[in-house]
């Protein structure tokens, strides 16, 4: 089967990237979900996009699920809603251990299961992370087609962008404004998941936006400082 098996979240960077490559081949988006605080408002943001974006090469969402809770233990903020790295936050204090690992080891076995060959990541240059690094996605396609018997590449498309410049380069081609940038999104309904205006993640959104001099839609529960 021809194809790339794309991660994709709700997020600005991944729908991005989902929507690009939707462009050029068959695009198969994988969501993975863990039991995080920001699923259901990230799913609802997803499926917005999806439907914003519907094109021949777009393939049906594939929702793949793995606890997290016993691997980060119940009281980790993603979990917990308790101390959510705040608006100031270092980049350092949103570190999920593993979560890349994850990520592309259960996008391998569906890939295995369905003949296609190739998993892409929305990882964006400046990512600070041990699970970022071209390194980490070579040896971990190597560890997965070797463990598999199934040949695999990884790739993150966008490992050269940072946000302001994803902005700039498919702000005014894909319903970006759609999509989830939030550790604690406040309300969801049939429209739009409402951003806390408060965490790490909003932070990121809303400086993209301004570095990038574009209009920021995206509505905030707290006064962006």
């Amino acid at each position: 089967m021809p194809g790339v098996a794309v991660l994709t979240s709700g997020g600005l960077d991944s729908c991005a990237m989902l929507a690009d490559t939707a462009q050029r081949d068959i695009a198969y988006p994988i969501y993975v979900k863990t039991g995080m605080i920001w699923e259901v408002a990230e799913q609802a943001a997803l499926d917005r996009f999806l439907q914003a974006i519907a094109s021949p090469n777009l393939m049906p969402l594939t929702i793949l699920e793995l606890p997290a809770k016993p691997l980060l233990g119940a009281q980790h903020w993603t979990m917990s809603n308790d101390e959510i790295p705040e608006y100031d936050a270092p980049d350092e204090t949103v570190y999920i251990p593993g979560r890349n690992i994850v990520l592309i080891s259960l996008a391998a076995i569906w890939c295995s299961t369905n003949n296609v060959h190739h998993i892409q990541i929305g990882t964006l240059a400046g990512n600070p992370f041990p699970d970022a690094t071209p390194e980490f996605r070579e040896l971990i396609a190597k560890s997965n087609s070797v463990g598999l018997d199934h040949k695999l590449t990884v790739s993150a498309p966008l490992s050269n962008f940072h946000k302001p410049e994803i902005l700039n380069k498919f702000g005014t081609r894909f319903p970006l404004h759609l999509t989830l940038t939030c550790a604690n999104p406040a309300s969801v309904d049939a429209n739009a998941a409402q951003h806390c205006g408060a965490c790490n993640k909003c932070r990121e959104r809303h400086e993209a936006y301004d570095d990038a001099s574009i209009p920021d839609l995206t509505t905030y529960k707290a006064p962006i400082p």
